[in-house]
């Protein structure tokens, strides 16, 4: 087999989410300044939260957990991927037309699961209107997807990288253009998330014709193959589903406390440039990667290639965790508190942050682990375990809302993806030494966790240092990008010195590919 560039392909995705991350920090900067944590801010979270659900349980659960291997292993083998690509992309499209126009007939009744907090106040009735606009994004972005995991499984990941940097910069566009001409910024920004939505499924779609892969719309029709396909895609959309159940509940529990669903969609956002940049982008280079090394009985490929992801992820998530643990204020302060956005806004949001840093190896973890699965086209393992992490999430959010108050909901779903991922480790291990990290990763594991825990206590010292001028208005920015720089040449200087990694390995890794 050809083999898929797992350290460029990484990079690739890396770059290109990182951009498109940053972009959508400028874009929650600006929603926070010019809606504040209102109504109009409430509304839009929730209306867009939507539609993203389901592209989680479609898009980006079902088909591409069942997808993408599958695909994969037709192109190792010369089985027609095109054909059953063709096939899949019917299929998606017809059950996603039907339920778009289902969606908007039941509005009202899906922003009451959502939220049913907001029922009696302002925030309802945004909502429902917003859903509406909002909802029909979920074609466009799963069909996206679709065309990405053709893309991903030919090692192609550029195209499919750039896509999300669409949705940032028609967002962010929108709203200058509002504001500039006097016009309503929140509809505006609703409007724009469909449209973004098409621009993305364009890129994509170009992309794969020219790469040979020619998707053309055509009438759905049942197949062997896509039989197959909805078998094994109907426990990955479960598990997709109870992952989806999860954001349900803490969105629940934080409706019926003021501001508190804002404050946890501004958390989220910035635990998720991490986790976009490093887990996301290794989950998707190591899945086709190990679907078509299975497909070719490469074992030894296969282990070399798992555990050389986990150490690039790990080397890169937890010092973003140490980061989100150690200076939580000034991260948050600085990048969001402006305009109708407070100082106890951005108290708030830094204790979600902290929290949501506790969890994010976690969370990263989850994206290395689960393809060991996929790749084998086994999407019930990875079900059982989220029913059960599931459980334990509504527990605790449930639980605890009572005693600590809108908080709970991030304490639960840090816990949650612990278990998740003892989960998912213990159920790996009867998959053999394929699933099981080689030597180097047992040589240099606590080197990776050292590293981060003295760069911690370097950056704790330096805000201490620059605290006066991270408050200044003007100067808090360069304030923060020294902060920043101080954390990322400790932290490389560290790990080379106590050989957590090598730069002249990662060079080498990198010309070879």
């Amino acid at each position: 087999m050809k083999p898929i560039r797992l350290v460029s392909g990484f990079l690739t995705v890396g770059m290109w989410t990182m951009l498109s991350r940053v972009l959508g920090f400028v874009r929650d900067a600006m929603i926070l300044a010019y809606l504040g944590t209102g109504p109009l801010y409430e509304a839009y979270v929730v209306a867009f939260r939507l539609p993203n659900m389901f592209r989680r349980f479609f898009a980006e659960g079902a088909f591409n957990m069942a997808f993408v291997p599958m695909f994969a292993k037709k192109l190792e083998g010369d089985e027609d991927p095109q054909k059953f690509a063709r096939d899949a992309f019917a299929g998606l499209a017809s059950v996603l037309i039907v339920l778009t126009l289902l969606a908007q007939l039941a509005m009202p009744w899906l922003i009451f699961v959502l939220a049913s907090g907001f029922v009696g106040q302002e925030q309802f009735d945004l909502s429902v209107e917003f859903g509406r606009i909002a909802f029909p994004y979920i074609l466009f972005i799963s069909l996206a997807a679709l065309l990405s995991g053709v893309l991903n499984a030919t090692g192609r990941f550029a195209a499919a990288a750039a896509a999300p940097v669409l949705l940032n910069v028609l967002l962010v566009s929108g709203m200058a253009a509002a504001a500039w001409i006097g016009g309503d910024v929140a509809r505006t920004l609703i409007w724009m998330i469909p449209i973004a939505g098409l621009a993305q499924m364009a890129l994509v779609w170009v992309a794969a014709s020219r790469a040979g892969f020619s998707i053309k719309p055509e009438w759905p029709r049942m197949t062997p193959e896509l039989s197959k396909l909805v078998r094994i895609a109907i426990p990955a959309a479960l598990a997709g589903g109870v992952v989806q159940i999860n954001l349900l509940v803490g969105q629940q529990v934080a409706s019926y406390f003021d501001k508190a669903v804002g404050w946890l969609y501004a958390a989220d956002r910035l635990y998720q440039l991490p986790l976009g940049v490093v887990g996301i982008a290794v989950g998707i280079v190591l899945l086709p990667d190990l679907s078509r090394r299975l497909k070719a009985k490469d074992d030894d490929g296969a282990r070399d290639a798992f555990s050389r992801a986990s150490e690039i992820a790990l080397g890169l998530t937890i010092p973003s965790a140490v980061a989100l643990i150690v200076i939580p204020l000034p991260l948050v302060s600085v990048l969001f508190q402006r305009g109708a956005a407070t100082a106890d806004d951005s108290a708030a949001i830094a204790v979600a942050v902290t929290i949501y840093g506790l969890g994010l190896p976690a969370f990263v973890l989850q994206k290395i682990l689960q393809p060991l699965f996929f790749a084998r086209e086994d999407t019930q393992s990875p079900f059982r375990y989220a029913v059960i992490a599931m459980v334990i999430n509504a527990a605790v959010a449930l639980g605890l809302a009572p005693v600590i108050g809108w908080i709970a909901p991030a304490i639960a779903t840090t816990l949650a993806a612990w278990a998740m991922v003892a989960f998912l480790g213990v159920g790996a291990r009867r998959m053999g030494t394929v699933a099981r990290f080689d030597a180097r990763f047992h040589r240099r594991i606590w080197r990776i966790v050292a590293a981060p825990l003295l760069m911690g206590a370097v950056l704790w010292i330096s805000s201490v240092s620059l605290s006066p001028f991270l408050g200044m208005a003007g100067w808090r920015y360069l304030a923060l990008f020294i902060l920043v720089s101080i954390g990322i040449l400790s932290y490389f200087g560290l790990g080379q010195l106590l050989g957590a990694f090598r730069l002249s390995e990662m060079r080498a890794t990198l010309r070879r590919g």
